[in-house]
């Protein structure tokens, strides 16, 4: 009882407070954004590494004034409070992961991009390893004959937690580097994608 006295608590307060201190943080930091000016303006795949997803709302707004996009978050518990906070930017999500409900949430993005909207994903989640690359985006990408936009997210000034991703959270007075590359996947086979998709993500990595 207890356990779910503190869960339901958990879901009540921690997604406004992980909004406000989203937006918090983006504006103490200045921002340099470093953009790939051919991304379309069609349904597009965004990637970007588990660790480094905090401050994704506010790359996707420099390509899209207005949301329409869906993000693939895993269906634990942990998950479940990520896809509350989101919501606070207008996304919606889908549940699911590379480990668990796999094909589903597959088939439920390819049906998102076709319907017209933009999908985020995180490669390497829900659980790693750190920097691979699922075959999920690829498929996705493939199926849907859609581009992937590849994200980095680099603040100057961050905490690090002790966690598989090494997950970032940016600290006040620092810089926010955002750098974007869009990819056109759908004519090579997997392998080839998938170098090429991690080294993309890997580019600015420091």
């Amino acid at each position: 009882m207890k356990k779910k006295i503190a869960r339901a608590l958990a879901l009540l307060l921690l997604p406004p407070i992980g909004a406000l201190l989203i937006r918090l943080l983006y504006h103490l930091n200045k921002k340099e954004f470093h953009l790939d000016p051919s991304v379309k303006n069609e349904p597009t795949i965004f990637a970007v590494w588990h660790g480094d997803l905090l401050m994704l709302p506010y790359l996707y707004f420099q390509y899209r004034k207005k949301p329409h996009a869906k993000v693939l978050i895993s269906d634990h518990f942990d998950g479940l409070i990520i896809s509350k906070t989101i919501r606070y930017f207008g996304f919606e999500t889908i549940a699911g992961s590379t480990n668990r409900k796999a094909v589903k949430a597959l088939m439920q993005s390819i049906k998102g991009l076709k319907e017209g909207y933009d999908i985020g994903i995180t490669p390497d989640g829900p659980k790693g390893p750190r920097h691979s690359v699922s075959d999920g985006v690829i498929v996705m990408a493939k199926k849907a004959k859609a581009d992937i936009v590849l994200v980095q997210i680099k603040p100057t000034k961050y905490w690090q937690f002790n966690s598989w991703d090494r997950f970032k959270v940016p600290k006040p007075f620092g810089v926010l580097k955002y750098y974007t590359k869009r990819v056109d996947v759908t004519n090579l086979e997997l392998e080839e994608a998938r170098e090429i998709i991690k080294k993309g993500l890997l580019t600015h990595e420091g």
